[in-house]
């Protein structure tokens, strides 16, 4: 069963196939908080102790039915992460590689989050935390879940390599690679202001 998927004033929408081919996990570095800094909607984002709840799935998963054109993209640093998000009420939708090779978006459970369903129904429970140095205190420790869903992601990003499905993602223009939006890199001045309130 597919697993709706919105911006919180609901301009734009879609929808994730397959949930259970997803893999969720809560990461607590740094950028990704200061993401949310960018966004301005830290309590919405963050747990208490600064981490995301992120599902990790293919991008050839990941359908946009409505309010397209309301999808942005900025990056941190030149070369960091592409973070998508609604442009109309700024809710994060996910992270993705510059490299559209990579097949992999880490969806943000802010535009997964839906009444008639909910994220452990579709996706299961968490099943790794990562970069746990830079919580706001101490995660509960899964090294061993940890590495096997970190295992069995790298073994589909690898399949949809030698099978030529990166190619379908909503987050590229497939046949040049470039990113369907052009990202807004952050300047030293507002990097340093977002990295500041982490």
């Amino acid at each position: 069963m597919n697993h709706p998927m919105q911006c919180r004033c609901g301009m734009l929408k879609g929808y994730v196939s397959h949930p259970e081919k997803g893999c969720r996990g809560v990461c607590y570095c740094k950028d990704c908080q200061a993401f949310a800094h960018f966004l301005g909607t830290t309590d919405d984002i963050l747990d208490e102790m600064g981490g995301t709840d992120i599902v990790a799935i293919l991008p050839k998963y990941v359908t946009f039915t409505q309010g397209f054109e309301a999808l942005a993209c900025m990056s941190l640093t030149e070369n960091g992460l592409l973070r998508w998000y609604a442009s109309c009420c700024n809710t994060p939708i996910g992270n993705t590689s510059r490299d559209f090779k990579i097949a992999h978006v880490g969806l943000v459970h802010t535009c997964l989050e839906n009444p008639s369903r909910t994220l452990e129904n579709s996706f299961g429970p968490v099943r790794m935390r990562v970069n746990t140095k830079n919580a706001k205190g101490k995660p509960k420790s899964m090294p061993i879940n940890t590495f096997v869903s970190i295992l069995r992601f790298l073994v589909s990003l690898i399949r949809a390599r030698l099978d030529g499905s990166y190619k379908h993602t909503p987050f590229f223009v497939s046949d040049r690679g470039t990113p369907v939006v052009p990202p807004k890199v952050l300047t030293s001045i507002e990097r340093e202001r977002v990295m500041n309130a982490v």
